[in-house]
């Protein structure tokens, strides 16, 4: 058993609210660090969030679609961070703008979050 496992099992033991807030914590961590060339931990928490959105959509499907669709669709994003990241972290305004963007779905999963 690996340790993305054992986080899983525990992680998926919270509510959905509670999943959802640990996500929009580390895209306000990861906005963080994005601005102080903090990358290897910019890129653990991308690539954790990535494994909080698999573990969320699943449950979250029965209960809104769209919403569900949304985060997958950040998932992408993040996919797409982490496979260009030598070029983004070299450039100061596409940090910021990544910074920027993180914020935004921060913000809308704790929208989310508040509905669930």
């Amino acid at each position: 058993m690996n340790t993305a496992t054992l986080d899983r099992d525990r992680f998926v033991q919270n509510n959905i609210t509670t999943q959802l807030n640990y996500l929009a914590t580390h895209l306000e961590q990861m906005r963080s660090l994005i601005l102080i060339n903090a990358d290897l931990e910019v890129i653990n928490l991308m690539r954790e969030s990535r494994y909080y959105i698999e573990w969320i959509v699943p449950q979250l499907v029965g209960i809104n679609v769209e919403v569900s669709a949304e985060l997958v669709d950040f998932g992408r994003v993040l996919t797409r961070w982490l496979y260009d990241w030598e070029k983004l972290r070299a450039n100061i305004n596409s940090r910021c703008e990544v910074a920027q963007i993180a914020a935004g779905f921060c913000d809308r999963i704790r929208e989310i979050s508040s509905m669930a």
